[in-house]
C-alpha cells in the first residue's frame, strides 16, 4: 500500500518513486563521505579538488552553486528533464527505471486527458508553478541541512554513520508555523540516524534525548549566509566560500 501511494505521488510531484527511494537510500548511507560522493547530495568539491580543475571546470562549478541557478533553474532541469530521463542510475535498475517509464506513462495520460478536457496550457498554468515553487523550496531545505559551515566531511576510512547524522546535518530551527508545513524536516540529524521514526515523531526524539539536542542550530536569518559556502577546506575542517580561496593566494 505505501508503495502504491508512493508511485501515486510521485506522479502528483514529477518524482518517479523508486527512483527517489533508493537514490535517497544511497544518499543516506553516504552522506559526508569524501570517497562516495554520488547520488542525493549538493555537488560539492574541496578546495584541493577545485584548484586543480581547469578554468572551464571551475567556472561550471561556480556556476552550479550560483543560488540563483541552484534554487530556481535546477528545480526545473531536475523535475522537467533529469527526472524524466534520468541517465545517471545504471541499466540494470530495472524496478527504478521501470519507475521511471510508469511516471513519463502518467504524466503523458495526464496531459492528453487535459487536451480533451480543460486544456494543457490551464493544466501548467496551475500545476507547473506548484511544482516549480516545492521544487526550489525542497533543494532549499536540503542546502541548509547539510551545507553549513562546520558540518561533518570525512574519507571513508575515517567516516562514521553516526557522526555524519549527528554532526553532518543541521537542526533547521524554524518557526512553528514553517516547521508544521515542512513536516518536522528540520529536525534532520535526527531523520539521518533513522529514517524510519515518522516525522511527527521527530520534535519528540528531540525533547526526550538531550544528546539530539547538542547539534548545530540553523536559524531562518542564519540560514541565509549559508549561501556563500562552496568548498569543503579539509585543513580546516569546514565549508568556506570562493573568497577564502584568496586567502590562500588562488
Amino acid at each position: 500500500a505505501n508503495d502504491m501511494v508512493g508511485g501515486a505521488i510521485g506522479v502528483l510531484t514529477l518524482v518517479p518513486y523508486r527512483y527517489w527511494r533508493k537514490t535517497h537510500a544511497i544518499h543516506h548511507k553516504t552522506s559526508g563521505d569524501l570517497d562516495h560522493r554520488s547520488f542525493g547530495d549538493i555537488d560539492t568539491l574541496t578546495v584541493n579538488e577545485y584548484l586543480a580543475l581547469s578554468k572551464l571546470k571551475r567556472l561550471r562549478y561556480r556556476l552550479y552553486r550560483n543560488p540563483f541557478i541552484l534554487l530556481i533553474l535546477g528545480p526545473a532541469y531536475q523535475l522537467i528533464l533529469k527526472h524524466r530521463f534520468p541517465a545517471d542510475i545504471p541499466r540494470s535498475w530495472k524496478r527504478e527505471w521501470a519507475s521511471v517509464h510508469k511516471t513519463n506513462l502518467a504524466l503523458l495520460a495526464i496531459l492528453i486527458l487535459a487536451w480533451q478536457t480543460i486544456g494543457v496550457q490551464r493544466l501548467l498554468m496551475v500545476h507547473l508553478p506548484i511544482s516549480l515553487l516545492s521544487g526550489s523550496i525542497g533543494i532549499w531545505l536540503f542546502y541548509i541541512q547539510h551545507q553549513f559551515e562546520d558540518t561533518y566531511w570525512r574519507h571513508h576510512k575515517e567516516w562514521d554513520f553516526i557522526d555524519a547524522g549527528i554532526r553532518g546535518s543541521s537542526h533547521y530551527d524554524l518557526p512553528k508555523i514553517l516547521q508544521w508545513f515542512t513536516a518536522n524536516i528540520g529536525l534532520h540529524h535526527i531523520h539521518h540516524l533513522s529514517s524510519r521514526i515518522p516525522n511527527y515523531r521527530l520534535q519528540k526524539c528531540c525533547d526526550e534525548n538531550e544528546q539530539l539536542r547538542r547539534v548545530t542550530r540553523v536559524t531562518l536569518g542564519q540560514s541565509f549566509k549559508c549561501l556563500l559556502l562552496s568548498l569543503w577546506d579539509e585543513e580546516q575542517g569546514g565549508l568556506v566560500g570562493f573568497r577564502h580561496l584568496k586567502t590562500l593566494g588562488a
